[in-house]
Formats: C-alpha cells, structure tokens, sequence
C-alpha cells in the first residue's frame, strides 16, 4: 500500500491545540477497501467481545466490536502495512508509536441510538498524554451524523465514565470525577468541531477529547473503524475494575507504572528495516 502523505505542520498544531483534527483524503482507495473487506469480515464473525449498543426497539442496529486485529487478516494488513502509524507519531510528536487496540462501529440505516458524550482515556488502563484515537470511516457520512468533538476538552479534567445505555459509573467510583457538562443543552457555549466524511478522511482525537455522535438516518450504513496508538509518555494504568476493553492477566506480565512493552502492543514506529 501506498504510504500516505506526512501530516502538515497546520493539522499537528490544531490536534495540539484542540485535541482533535480532520485528515482530508489520507487515505487511497486500496486502503479503504481493503478495511471495508475487514470490517465485513468482521460483522460476520463478532469476537466474544462484541457488543450491541442499541437497544431492542430501535429500528436500526448499532454493533461494536473491539481488539480483533489478531484474529483479521485484513485489520492487520491495514495497521501494519500503512503509514498510520508514522501519521500517529507526527501528530503525538513520538518518538515511537504502539498499537493500543482496534475498535469497530458499525450502525445501521435508521439507527436512532446516540453515542453519548464521553471521554476514552477514563474508561482504559494507561496513563499519559501522547496517544490518539483515529475513527476512519469507509462510508460517507453526512454532518449529521459525523463524529463531534469539543475543541480543548482534551485538556481535561477527566469526566466520570459511564454505561451508553444507563448511565451507571461503572468505572471509577460514583462521586470521585467530575460528571459531564450538558453539552447539547448549550451547545452554543463550545466549540464543537465535525465535518461531513468521504471514504479516506480520518478524524483523530486524544483520548481525553469529549466527543460524541448522533444515529444515522435515511438509507446509508455507517461503517467505522477506530484503532488507537500510544506514544512515548504512555504507563500501564492497572484499575480495580473491568475497562473497555479490558486486558485480562495484563498486569502479571506489566506492572503498574511500567511501558506499555507487551506482545499485546506491537511496536509500529520506527518501523522494523
């Protein structure tokens, strides 16, 4: 595949300074079917890990599924063999570059289910600032329906993680963070960032970067693909609770504190000779 193109001066300085950027066309059509192949494979194998995000009497269908990049040839030929990972670190500024994991969405036409905002970092198991989290999708997307961000948010604090469907903190504690603001009651009092998609635009964020996204009308499915990267900084933040996902025996093998340097986090950047 070819190598996309580096990332220009103008989008490290928006991801540094709103925590999220838009990446026009970083992508050629090889690449966008070669993940459309992975994703479909996908949805006709969920892992064990899969979950339905919408509830019964929602005319459409939101799935989700999370760390299968071993188990899809197409995931992996997508991360390892494309220069996402060089992207990644020039928007991090990283020396190096790992694979966190990869998380599917896919929400069917007519889906009325909303994802909340939320913020990821709080709901995982590492500390630190240089990651992103890169939601590529491999169809259009109307402005509507898009990914929003608010700008600056990545700053923080962190905000209490909580369940999609319920609204229980199942995370850290009731009380111990901060709930979210109302965003969409003044919308008007944030910046709130998002652009209508074609196939090969990547929207990458931080992980502290609140975000969220409305249901998907009329007769288009929306097919995502989010894979997440760590950078330098990053240290196994091991938690007293189940995170999403979670990364069971993890902490026999990496203790508290230490580099995120397991099997479960190839190194991609700098790449092997």
């Amino acid at each position: 595949m070819e190598p996309a193109d580096p990332v220009a001066a103008a989008d490290i300085d928006a991801f540094e300074r709103d925590g999220a950027v838009c990446l026009r066309g970083h992508l050629n059509a090889e690449q966008i079917q070669l993940l459309r192949a992975g994703i479909d494979a996908n949805l006709a194998n969920l892992s064990p890990r899969a979950k339905v995000a919408s509830a019964p009497d929602d005319p459409g269908y939101f799935v989700e599924d999370f760390c299968t990049w071993q188990d899809n040839a197409f995931y992996r030929r997508f991360i390892f063999d494309s220069a996402l990972a060089r992207t990644a670190a020039q928007l991090m500024r990283s020396r190096t570059v790992r694979l966190y994991h990869d998380h599917m969405l896919t929400k069917e036409p007519g889906t009325r289910q909303r994802t909340p905002w939320h913020q990821d970092q709080p709901y995982y198991n590492i500390e630190g600032r240089q990651n992103v989290s890169m939601w590529i999708p491999v169809d259009p997307v109307r402005r509507e329906s898009t990914l929003e961000l608010v700008a600056g948010s990545h700053a923080g604090p962190w905000l209490m993680p909580r369940t999609f469907l319920d609204n229980q903190a199942r995370w850290f504690p009731e009380g111990s963070l901060a709930n979210l603001p109302d965003i969409d009651a003044d919308r008007s009092a944030h910046r709130i960032l998002g652009w209508a998609l074609e196939p090969g635009d990547i929207v990458c964020f931080q992980m502290l970067t609140l975000h969220g996204s409305a249901g998907v009308g009329g007769t288009t499915r929306r097919r995502v693909f989010s894979v997440r990267f760590l950078g330098d900084d990053i240290r196994h933040a091991p938690r007293a609770w189940r995170t999403s996902p979670e990364f069971p025996g993890l902490l026999d093998e990496l203790p508290a504190g230490a580099p995120m340097e397991h099997p479960l986090f190839p190194l991609l950047w700098p790449s092997a000779p």
